[in-house]
């Protein structure tokens, strides 16, 4: 009886799992038959919206099928990140996003409206790159140095725009380690707080490299350093923060793209084997060229989620280095 209840028991479980993949197969059958819709956590002309919409045009070549960016700027993220969590898990609303939304805010905020890693499909890890330390052009600070003597001279004056984790945390680490008091200045995309700094509203901030270049090679700005270990290939001249005289300094940020949770395997690699076809393409390849973007876009769904949960116990440790308390 033993052995009859366990061949049962046996059968039961071959014929469920047979039709879970069954369900799974049917709902890649026509896939994809509608535009799709790829939504970004940060406005137009943000380092994120710039590939976004590269990768939405190479994408739709490759499914055949309109791909829309959506943005969904403000409250870190939040916003964007909320509204994927909630979308259906079909494949057709997907978040081109950051470190911000997926590995830091959880260290920057007591409570998330979202769950990281329980509400959200990984889809594939696309590209890393740094920020770039940014003054308007006619600053007196012509140098870190010269930013931090000024910091150390007027505690409390400066103050410094962010819009985004990452050029929130790249600020407020320089604070730390050059033990300065500055303000920060919360914008909802680094663009926006960019505007102000030409403006003369506020005094410096990081951006990412994609959104700083423009503005600097455009003589509206000055890059004082970057952000990163290495100096960067499209900004040759510009020193590291580390080589300026902040040694340790060394802040990066990485895309990537998320479908919401309970999207099914065989549409998930769909995507990732069209996105790694889309990021070989000659119109990315250029733009990660001019920003000293790192392509990474070979990796696989389970690539991306062991590489964010690394990212998240980094961003946790940098986040309390920098002393900044969870709000």
């Amino acid at each position: 009886m033993k052995r009859r209840h366990l061949n049962t028991l046996l059968a039961a479980l071959v014929t469920a799992t047979t039709a879970l993949w069954a369900s799974a197969a049917h709902a890649t059958d026509g896939y994809p038959s509608k535009p799709i819709t790829l939504v970004v956590p940060f406005g137009p002309g943000s380092g994120t919206d710039q590939l976004t919409r590269l990768l939405g045009q190479g994408l739709s070549d490759e499914l055949k099928v309109p791909v829309v960016v959506d943005n969904k700027g403000g409250a870190s993220g939040f916003i964007a990140a909320q509204y994927v969590a909630k979308a259906a898990p079909d494949g057709y609303t997907l978040m081109t996003t950051t470190n911000t939304t997926q590995s830091a805010n959880e260290h920057l905020f007591k409570k998330l409206p979202y769950d990281p890693v329980k509400d959200y499909a990984p889809v594939i890890l696309l590209s890393k790159g740094q920020m770039l330390l940014l003054v308007r052009l006619d600053s007196p600070y012509k140098s870190v140095g010269d930013l931090l003597a000024a910091a150390q001279k007027a505690p409390g004056k400066l103050n410094f725009a962010s819009g985004s984790s990452s050029s929130r945390v790249a600020s407020e680490l320089l604070k730390q380690l050059a033990n300065v008091d500055m303000v920060n200045v919360p914008y909802k995309s680094n663009p926006m707080g960019i505007t102000d700094l030409i403006g003369g509203q506020v005094d410096f901030m990081f951006a990412d490299a994609p959104t700083a270049l423009p503005q600097v090679k455009g003589g509206k700005l000055r890059a004082l350093a970057t952000s990163g270990a290495q100096r960067l290939g499209a900004a040759p001249d510009v020193p590291t923060v580390a080589e300026a005289g902040i040694k340790g300094y060394d802040m990066t940020y990485w895309f990537a793209v998320y479908a919401p949770a309970g999207t099914p395997a065989p549409i998930i690699d769909r995507l990732n084997k069209a996105l790694v076809k889309t990021m070989a393409s000659g119109a990315l390849k250029d733009f990660l060229a001019k920003t000293s973007g790192e392509a990474v876009s070979n990796t696989t769904p389970s690539d991306l989620a062991q590489f964010q949960a690394a990212e998240s116990k980094k961003w946790g440790q940098v986040i309390r280095a920098a002393g900044i308390q969870p709000e």
